[in-house]
Parts: structure tokens; sequence; C-alpha cells
């Protein structure tokens, strides 16, 4: 791994994160309509709105990551190299992390829409389920035992065919849809770059996040390899 890589997806993240701000705040419109009598209806939301850059960014890092963790996860069963285990453990913990704001910032988002915190729908309980399966993952990897590895395998492969579900599910319900024709495909001009800045410089800051944990899963590997052998030499008691 390259000692610039961390530096230069900051840099990235950085740069993208000021500019994203600027462009959420004082570049995309707001968002409201007018009903046929010229006054504003109800899905008027204003600056409420603007947490959706954030929202749906957030979303869409998560599910990339949720399915390239389990991608790796399916090269660490089958070469049972351990820097393929490293790679799965650092992209679910930090997805965790993403899945946990994109569950904070929807129900806010919710809340400023539809005047409720939470509701038991389809892509509500999907996106809380896939994110307790990343959760899962954690522990399981961490206080497993010997077997950690395997079982955390199958649960991160799990949790990249869950991920698909939840796509698939929104556009449910109220939900703005996803794909080709959800709600990224319909935002106007002055919407969409925004929202693809956003979206690129939160990647951006995952990448770092993976690459500086990815370091020190390899340090830690690395130092109970030492101590082993120092153990089995006796040099350890």
């Amino acid at each position: 791994m390259k000692k610039n890589a961390i530096p230069l997806f900051c840099a990235l993240a950085a740069i993208g994160i000021a500019l994203s701000l600027y462009a959420v705040f004082f570049v995309a419109p707001l968002q409201y309509g007018m009903n046929e009598a010229g006054k504003l209806n109800g899905s008027s939301l204003f600056y409420n709105q603007k947490i959706f850059y954030f929202h749906t960014a957030h979303g869409i890092v998560l599910l990339v990551a949720v399915v390239c963790g389990g991608l790796a996860a399916i090269l660490f069963l089958r070469t049972r190299k351990p820097i393929w285990d490293d790679v799965t453990s650092t992209m679910i913990e930090v997805a965790a992390v993403f899945g946990a704001v994109t569950l904070i910032t929807g129900s806010i988002w919710a809340k400023a829409a539809w005047d409720t915190w939470w509701n038991w729908e389809p892509r509500l309980t999907t996106s809380l389920l896939l994110w307790l399966l990343l959760m899962g993952y954690v522990l399981v990897r961490r206080f497993a035992g010997p077997s950690a590895d395997r079982i955390s395998a199958g649960m991160a492969i799990f949790s990249g065919v869950a991920s698909l579900f939840v796509y698939k599910m929104v556009g449910q319900d109220s939900h703005p849809a996803a794909g080709t024709e959800g709600v990224v495909a319909t935002l106007g001009p002055g919407m969409k770059g925004t929202f693809w800045l956003t979206a690129a410089s939160f990647l951006f800051w995952y990448l770092a996040l993976v690459v500086s944990r990815l370091q020190s899963t390899r340090a830690e590997r690395e130092l109970r390899e030492l101590r082993e052998r120092g153990l089995d030499l006796g040099v350890l008691q």
C-alpha cells in the first residue's frame, strides 16, 4: 500500500466536502412546489431537503462498499489469503459507520418530509437489518475465536446479497425511487452536479478510512504473528 494513498484520499475528500457544502447551500436550488391555486404545496421542504445530498451519498457508498466487501470475502474463502480477510473486515467496519449515518440522516429527512421519524416499511426494515448484519459482522470478527474469519466471511457475503434487496426496496411506498428512473436521474441541472460531487467526496472519505484501517489491521496481524513465533521459540512467555 503506497504511503501517499491516505493523504491523497484525505485531500480529495476535504476539498470535495468543502466544495459540496458550498454547492449544497449556495448553488443547489431550494425544493418547493406550487399547487393550482398558486400556493405552496405540502411537499415543499426548502432547506430541509438539503439533507438529501448527504443521506443519499452515504447510502450509495454503503451499498457499493458492502457488495465489494462480500466479493473480498468470497476471495478469502477461495484462497484463504489473510489479505482478503483484512480487506473484508476493513470495508465492512467502515461501511457500518456509513450505514449508521444513512439511517440517522434518513430519519431526519423523513421527519421533515412525512412528519415521522420511522415507519416499519420494507425499505426501512431491510436497511436496518442490513446495518445490524454489518454490526454482527464486526462483533463476530472480533470475538468468535479461531473460526471468526470464516464465519464473518459468510456474513459479509450474505450482507452483500442483502444489500441488493435493500437497493430494490428503495422506491417502495413514498420513498424516492432508485435506479435509472429514480430521484437522482430526475434531478435538475443545479441539483444533479451537486449530488454527484457530494457522492464522490464521501467516496474518497470512505477510501481514506478503509486504507488507514487496512494498514492498522495488517500491522495488528503482523504483531500477532510475531508474538506467536516468539512464544513458539520460547523468547516470550
